[in-house]
């Protein structure tokens, strides 16, 4: 349609948001990077959640405690009105098109409307993720949604969500702005209030999408730029030795395990979901966003799931000042060759595994020359304390040298959610990663 990179990951993140909705929402919040190919700009934009709380007005009532099942293990988390944190995916979708964006707003969300119209079919890999989160995702709405008739979707069955057509009509027609001023907001705020959440008209009214400091880090002669994110994932990619390339695989497998090493709680669902764009004029535009596992509370006749980030007890932990942004381990990222040209847009979900994932792939394309599509699907590791826990085609000479280096390796069965989900265009092609049932489309 002549539209740009900006234009065309609005559009898709707005999409998911219809058809990824156990993962991500209109009620969520995220970040971006974009590559301007006329100046060589880097800009990572910042419009997660923010701690709510500035109207004063009223306490937030105590969360409602659920258990979800990740695994065989039951992880504790909370839902409920107090559970919602300010949204910014709005607010972040519309400062992305209004900077970078040629399309006009309303043909930008036209097609997410047209998919709520019709519904979507509930793609497998979030079919077979769903009974794990049963407990968050049925309540209020989400039972005739999830489960209509009491059976909860399978793979292939029509997710449609009630009135969530008529919320992207009004976010079309109105702007984003309806989501903190107008129809919307008024929606959000009375809906929180009723569950037992402070969250006000002052949140929303002050709510801002923030500029962010870029990182960078040289991998296989090309440089690699993102935000600084919870998980030091930039950080982690300067830190790695410059001959990891001379490293036979078994002993790079050792040093990327060692790299990654995490120490402490790692049983966040990770239920997020990232789109990456570029155009042919070499644009890129990455968005990653997050709905948390949903608080339960929807907008009345809306079909809109709001956040429940203030439930997750490893992002917040009681001390922020109203208006302060919640920490998150998302990073989408850019990579530019030694000239300063796009090499690669690269983003995942999957919480603590975002990084794992992101290494991974991002050493496949740079360091073993791998297509796009082969080092998204090339077989990840994810450390935790003294497990490293791999895929089930994760080589065996390389599982020896992590067993000799003390690692305990857990080799799982399947293939699994649980180790990210990546999606890169790059100058060797395009993927979505098969463990989410990502896709990618290259476009005539």
């Amino acid at each position: 349609m002549g539209g740009t990179a900006a234009d065309a990951a609005v559009a898709a993140t707005l999409a998911a948001c219809v058809a990824e909705t156990i993962f991500t929402g209109l009620g969520g919040g995220g970040y971006a990077t974009y590559f301007e190919a006329s100046t060589g700009r880097v800009t990572c934009l910042d419009f997660f959640v923010a701690m709510p709380g500035l109207d004063g007005d009223r306490k937030a009532e105590p969360m409602r405690p659920i258990a979800v099942r990740f695994g065989e293990v039951p992880l504790p988390y909370e839902i409920g009105g107090a559970s919602v944190a300010v949204p910014g995916l709005p607010a972040g979708c519309g400062e992305i098109h209004s900077r970078w964006g040629a399309l006009s707003w309303a043909d930008v969300v036209a097609p997410a409307a047209e998919l709520a119209r019709a519904g979507v079919a509930m793609p497998v890999a979030h079919a077979v993720t769903l009974p794990s989160l049963i407990e968050a995702m049925l309540p209020g709405q989400g039972g005739s949604a999830y489960a209509p008739g009491g059976r909860l979707l399978q793979g292939g069955d029509r997710l449609f969500h009630a009135g969530l057509a008529d919320a992207l009509d009004i976010l079309a027609a109105d702007g984003p702005g309806t989501c903190y001023t107008g129809k919307l907001g008024a929606a959000v705020v009375e809906s929180v209030r009723a569950d037992g959440g402070a969250l006000g008209p002052l949140d929303l009214s002050a709510y801002q999408v923030l500029e962010r400091a870029v990182n960078s880090a040289e991998l296989g002669g090309s440089t690699v730029l993102g935000r600084a994110d919870l998980n030091r994932t930039v950080q982690t990619l300067r830190a790695l030795p410059p001959d990891l390339a001379d490293l036979p695989h078994p002993e790079r497998a050792v040093v990327l395990a060692d790299a990654l090493d995490v120490r402490g709680p790692d049983d966040r669902l990770g239920d997020t979901t990232n789109v990456t764009a570029v155009d042919d004029a070499g644009n890129a535009c990455v968005i990653t966003t997050t709905l948390g596992l949903g608080s339960g509370v929807w907008l009345p006749g809306l079909g809109v799931h709001l956040n429940s980030m203030l439930g997750e007890g490893e992002l917040y932990s009681g001390e922020l000042a109203p208006g302060e942004r919640l920490a998150s381990m998302m990073c989408p990222l850019v990579v530019l060759g030694p000239g300063g040209a796009l090499r690669l847009a690269i983003g995942s979900a999957g919480a603590s595994r975002i990084r794992s994932a992101l290494l991974r792939t991002l050493v496949g394309v740079l360091i073993d020359d791998l297509p796009t599509r082969d080092a998204v699907r090339a077989p990840r590791l994810h450390p935790v304390d003294d497990v490293v826990h791999v895929e089930p085609h994760f080589p065996v000479p390389e599982e020896m040298a992590l067993a000799d280096s003390g690692y305990t390796v857990n080799r799982w069965a399947a293939r699994s959610h649980y180790f990210g989900g990546v999606s890169a265009i790059g100058t060797t092609g395009a993927s979505g990663d098969p463990r989410r049932g990502g896709t990618a489309r290259l476009l005539g």
